[in-house]
C-alpha cells in the first residue's frame, strides 16, 4: 500500500508541475502551464471550435442534424504533454465522434425505409372491374456505409453525409397482374321487366353473387353464395317449374340466374362439378345449357381449376342478367353447342271447357357440348343429354271436329283429331 500511494503521489505531483517553456501543442503555447491547466485550455479551444460545427445527415426523408455534445471527441493531450521538451511544437490527436451513432443509425435506417409494395389490381363490384396500382420498390440503408461516411466526415472537415440506400426490387411487373386480371368469359340472358316479382327475385340473386373472388383451386356453390330463397330475405313469389308444371313459389327466376353463370363459366374453363337440368325447356337459353337450382338439394357448382383468383361480376339491366368471369387465360377460347337430337310427343286431350285450353309443346332430346380451340385446333367435348319432359296439349272438342262429309267414310272424329295434333 506504501508504494502504491507513493506512486499515486509521485503521478499527480508529475502532472501538477509546469509543461516545459516554449511548448506549443496544435498551435496553442502551453508553456509554463500546469499539466492540468494546459490539458484544460487546449480542450476549451477543441470545444469552442467543436461548438461551430455541425454533422448533416441528408436522407430521402428527412434532414438529420448533430451538434456538440451530440458530436464530442477524444484526445491524446495528457501523453503529448508528459513527454514534451523545451520549445517543442507538437500536434495531438484529436478524434471526433457522434455519441450512440450506432442507435443513431439504427433510428435513421427505420426512419429512411421503405417497404416494398407489390403491384395489384383491386377488384371493384361496380364501375371499372379493376383499379391497378403498381406498387414501388423497397428501399433500406446502407446502415455500413452510412457509419463508414459518418466517421469520414467526423475525421475530415464534417463534410455533409447522404444517406446511401439498397434496392429490393418488386418481384412481379404490372403487366402480370393485368393479366392475371383479364375477362376470361361473360354471358347474358334476357327476363321480362314487366313481370317485377321475377325481375326482382333475379336483380336479388345476381347481386349477392357479384364481387366474389374464387380462389385457385376452390368450388363456388350457388346456393352457399346466394343462400335461402325466403320471404323474410327479400324474395318474391314467382312461376316456377315443379314436377313438369309451372307454379307459383318464392324466388321464381333464381334459376336463370343460376343457368347464365352456369354458361359463364364454362365459357370461362371452369369445371362445372354439379348442375341440374329443368324438367321443362326453358326459353331464355337453348337446351342442354340450363342449370337448375332448387332449395339444398339441386346446386350449380363449379371449379377454378388455375392457381389463380377467378374474380366474379354481376351486371342486371332493363331486362337482362350478364355475368362475367375474369381471372388468369390458360389460351384457350371456349364455346357451347346445343343439339337437338329428338322429340318427345306431348299428350292430346280435348275438353269442353275453354279455361282449360292449352297449346302444349313436345318435348326434347338434347345433347351439349364444349368446344375448346387452343393454338388453332378444336376439341369437342360432350357435356351433357337431357330430356326436357312434353307439356300436355288440350283443346276445345268442338273446334276441332271437321264436316263429316269431307272425311274418308271409314274416318272416325277422334281419329282425324289425333291425327290433327299429330302433325301440330
Amino acid at each position: 500500500m506504501s508504494a502504491v500511494s507513493a506512486g499515486f503521489i509521485f503521478c499527480f505531483c508529475g502532472f501538477a508541475k509546469a509543461v516545459p517553456g516554449g511548448v506549443k501543442v496544435n498551435g496553442a503555447e502551453v508553456g509554463g502551464l500546469s499539466y492540468g491547466a494546459a490539458v484544460e485550455l487546449l480542450r476549451k479551444d477543441v470545444e469552442d471550435g467543436l461548438k461551430g460545427k455541425t454533422l448533416i445527415i441528408n436522407g430521402a426523408k428527412g434532414q438529420y442534424v448533430f451538434t456538440y455534445p451530440e458530436i464530442s471527441y477524444k484526445d491524446d493531450f495528457r501523453r503529448v504533454l508528459g513527454s514534451a521538451k523545451k520549445n517543442g511544437d507538437y500536434t495531438a490527436d484529436v478524434r471526433y465522434y457522434l455519441c450512440g451513432v450506432d442507435e443513431i443509425i439504427a433510428s435513421i435506417c427505420g426512419q429512411e425505409r421503405v417497404e416494398r409494395a407489390e403491384p395489384y389490381a383491386k377488384f371493384n363490384a361496380s364501375g371499372e372491374p379493376f383499379t391497378y396500382f403498381a406498387g414501388n420498390d423497397g428501399k433500406q440503408v446502407n446502415a455500413s456505409a452510412l457509419k463508414a461516411d459518418i466517421l469520414a466526415s467526423l475525421k475530415g472537415g464534417f463534410e455533409a453525409v447522404n444517406v446511401k440506400y439498397l434496392t429490393a426490387f418488386r418481384r412481379t411487373t404490372l403487366q402480370s397482374v393485368r393479366l392475371c386480371t383479364t375477362l376470361l368469359g361473360a354471358y347474358t340472358t334476357r327476363f321480362d321487366p314487366s313481370n317485377t316479382n321475377r325481375a326482382s327475385n333475379i336483380r336479388l340473386a345476381a347481386a349477392l353473387l357479384n364481387g366474389v373472388v374464387l380462389d385457385g383451386g376452390k368450388t363456388l356453390s350457388f346456393n352457399d353464395t346466394v343462400g335461402a330463397r325466403l320471404p323474410e330475405r327479400g324474395f318474391r313469389k314467382a312461376k316456377i317449374i315443379e314436377n313438369g308444371e309451372y307454379v307459383e313459389g318464392v324466388g321464381g327466376g333464381v334459376c336463370q340466374v343460376s343457368t347464365t353463370l352456369y354458361n359463364a363459366a364454362l365459357l370461362s374453363g371452369m369445371t362445372v362439378t354439379e348442375y341440374h337440368p329443368h324438367s321443362l325447356a326453358v326459353g331464355y337459353v337453348g337446351p342442354s345449357r340450363d342449370a337448375m337450382v332448387s332449395g339444398s338439394s339441386c346446386d350449380l357448382k363449379f371449379k377454378n381449376p388455375s392457381s389463380t383468383p377467378v374474380y366474379i361480376r354481376a351486371r342486371t339491366g332493363d331486362g337482362s342478367v350478364t355475368f362475367e368471369l375474369y381471372g388468369k387465360s390458360d389460351g384457350a377460347k371456349y364455346s357451347l353447342q346445343s343439339v337437338v337430337t329428338g322429340s318427345i310427343p306431348a299428350e292430346e286431350e280435348l275438353c269442353d271447357d275453354p279455361a282449360q285450353v292449352r297449346e302444349g309443346k313436345d318435348g326434347i332430346i338434347s345433347e351439349g357440348y364444349l368446344l375448346i380451340s387452343r393454338s388453332g385446333y378444336v376439341k369437342k367435348i360432350k357435356l351433357r343429354t337431357d330430356r326436357y319432359a312434353p307439356q300436355k296439349r288440350v283443346a276445345l272438342a268442338e273446334n276441332l271436329s271437321p264436316p263429316q262429309e269431307n272425311l274418308p267414310a271409314f274416318a272416325r272424329a277422334n281419329d282425324y283429331k289425333k291425327l290433327i295434333f299429330n302433325i301440330q
